[in-house]
This record gives C-alpha cells, sequence and structure tokens, in this order.
C-alpha cells in the first residue's frame, strides 16, 4: 500500500514522500499526517465524526476487530481480514460489515450502521429504514374484499368516460 506522507523541514517547507515498504532517501524531521487514499471523501468522514460526536460515541468505547469474511469477492475476501466487527460498549450492539473488499471502507461503512441504530434507539421514533420496510410490508399485503371492489368499480368508472370519448362508431 502506498502513502503520501507530508513532512515539514526545519525551514517551513514541505517535502513529499512516496513510501511503499522500502527505505526512503529523506530523513523527515516531524511527520505532520498521513494521508490514504481511498473512496470515500473527507468531507463523508468529516460528517460521520460530527454525527458520532452528536450521540455521543466515543472511540475509546468500541471494540473493533476484523475477521475473515466469507461470500463473494474473490480469493481477495477469503485471504484478508477486511470484515469488520464493531462492538459498542455502553449499548451493547454489535456490527459486522463486509460491504467492500477495502477494509477502510468497511470501518467507514461499520460506524455508519452503528450511528444509524444507536440513533434509532435515541430517538426511538420512525427511522426512515423502518419506514421503507413497513412499506414494503404494506405493498405485500393481500387487499381485503372491499378495498378490491372499490378498485374494481373505479375501473369500470373510468372505462366508461374513456369509451365515452371514443368517435361514434357507424354500424354498415
Amino acid at each position: 500500500m502506498i502513502f503520501d506522507i507530508i513532512l515539514e523541514m526545519p525551514g517551513g517547507e514541505y517535502c513529499v514522500n512516496l513510501v511503499s515498504g522500502k527505505n526512503s532517501q529523506h530523513r523527515p524531521v516531524e511527520a505532520l499526517y498521513i494521508e490514504k487514499h481511498f473512496m470515500i471523501s473527507p468531507t463523508k468522514r468529516q460528517q460521520l465524526k460530527n454525527k458520532m460526536q452528536l450521540l455521543g460515541i466515543l472511540e475509546t468505547d468500541l471494540v473493533e476487530k476484523f475477521i475473515l469474511g466469507s461470500g463473494r469477492g474473490g480469493q481477495k475476501i477469503q485471504k484478508s481480514s477486511t470484515c469488520v466487527y464493531l462492538h459498542h460498549l455502553p449499548s451493547g450492539i454489535e456490527i459486522k460489515c463486509q460491504k467492500t473488499r477495502s477494509q477502510e471502507e468497511n470501518r467507514f461503512y461499520a460506524r455508519r450502521r452503528l450511528c444509524e441504530k444507536i440513533d434509532e434507539q435515541i430517538n426511538q421514533e420512525k427511522s426512515l429504514r423502518q419506514q421503507e420496510i413497513e412499506k414494503v410490508k404494506q405493498q405485500k399485503r393481500r387487499r381485503s374484499r372491499k378495498t378490491k371492489l372499490k378498485i374494481l368499480a373505479a375501473k369500470t368508472e373510468r372505462s366508461q368516460l374513456k369509451q365515452s370519448r371514443q368517435k361514434p362508431k357507424f354500424d354498415e
């Protein structure tokens, strides 16, 4: 994995060095930060941090483990520990995330899911996810006889209206 390391030199200048696990030619004075290149934007990461602060979720309250994944995804999934297991100690909520093949992305998604679950517990109102589930249940539910008759009556009325708009037919 390649990292961009930005170094501050004594004169206030910055030096960018690509490190790929080999010895570097530059001797760093003070490393400011290491930035990894992943698909999740910094703004999304910051939004997640803000949401975690808002809900009172601390990184110290989380037990995070990386376990071998299973299922589709090829050899990468079976050989590397990309599946993330999160356990929030105060609430007892456990999250297991294996959405992508990247460990960092799975960490992000697991934390986001944890925020959603804790938000549902705190607010105890119907979240968007619960509303979607109820909508699907209602769509799958069978209609009553009375409702079916109302729908049929509306259809016949509509068909009569359409027939009245047609050009008159002349019999020969």
